[in-house]
């Protein structure tokens, strides 16, 4: 099982036209950040309206979650969590008899 990076974040229901500079830029008030990604469509490259920052430390994470989760980022509520890596996401919400789709059709078109 994948481990828990404490100091990455999710940030979902992100404006469709925020890139990662305008992300990092935006969380980089709680502290250093080694890494920002906005998740793109892989055929369409349009975002998908979620994301990743991942700080230096946990400490700067944990506040921004709690300050920024449902808050307003130009105009739309955002979701900020602590993000999950996919195999533990996959484990926890499989449902019995019912198979995942394995494909993927995401892009990390926009990361530093």
């Amino acid at each position: 099982m994948a481990e828990v990076n404490e100091s990455r974040i999710y940030i979902g229901n992100l404006p469709f036209n925020i890139g990662f500079q305008e992300l990092k830029e935006f969380f980089s008030k709680f502290g250093e950040i080694t890494e920002s990604t906005v998740i793109a469509d892989k055929d369409t490259r349009r975002s998908k309206g979620f994301g990743f920052v991942t700080f230096k430390d946990s400490a700067a994470a944990e506040k921004a979650i709690a300050e920024m989760n449902g808050k307003d980022f130009n105009e739309r509520t955002i979701n900020v969590k602590l993000a999950v890596p996919p195999k533990e996401r996959e484990e926890r919400f499989e449902k019995p008899g019912k198979p995942r789709r394995k494909e993927s059709r995401s892009a990390n078109l926009w990361s530093k």
